[in-house]
């Protein structure tokens, strides 16, 4: 597992750098003329946030002393992750019919009841906060709209109070 843990922390550290790279073609610091950040800053620093979090995990895995001979993956946590990975095509797939305001809350539902067996309060706390929680940090704060499918008439009254 030592292994694993090393290859796709590398992996994430690459992928963060490229990130990093890709955002920079966008300002990063604050932007004067917005009065905000500039539309790279986020992707940078999440990016570099994660390029630190998977450098963390490689200093942590070099600090194990331990025997490394087993598989790379084992076959549960192998169908676990395809399963998430199936589950996750599925939600980007619904996203331009549906919206990511029920994609989203559709694959919570699954993520957290059925495959990880939590209980209804918590499923059905971050169910309905989460797409609350995006509409305003992207669509009121940021001013990002996200794709809402068929349910975009839904969308209208809440147009009129926050624009």
């Amino acid at each position: 597992m030592l292994t694993a843990d090393r290859v796709i922390a590398a992996a994430l550290m690459v992928l963060s750098a490229y990130f990093m790279w890709h955002a920079t073609a966008l300002p990063i610091g604050w932007n004067g003329r917005t009065g905000g950040p500039g539309g790279g800053a986020f992707p940078f620093w999440l990016s570099a946030i994660m390029f630190v979090a998977a450098g963390g995990i490689i200093v942590r895995s070099l600090r194990v002393r331990g025997d490394d001979s087993g598989p790379f993956f084992d076959p549960e946590t192998l169908r676990s992750v395809i399963v998430v990975v199936v589950a996750l095509v599925v939600t980007v797939a619904l996203i331009p019919w549906v919206g990511a305001y029920i994609a989203l809350p559709l694959f919570l539902l699954w993520y957290l009841k059925i495959f990880g067996g939590h209980g209804w309060v918590l499923t059905g706390l971050l169910t309905v906060c989460t797409p609350v929680f995006l509409f305003f940090f992207f669509e009121v704060t940021l001013k990002i709209l996200l794709p809402k499918g068929m349910t975009e008439p839904w969308f209208i009254p809440l147009y009129a109070r926050f624009f």
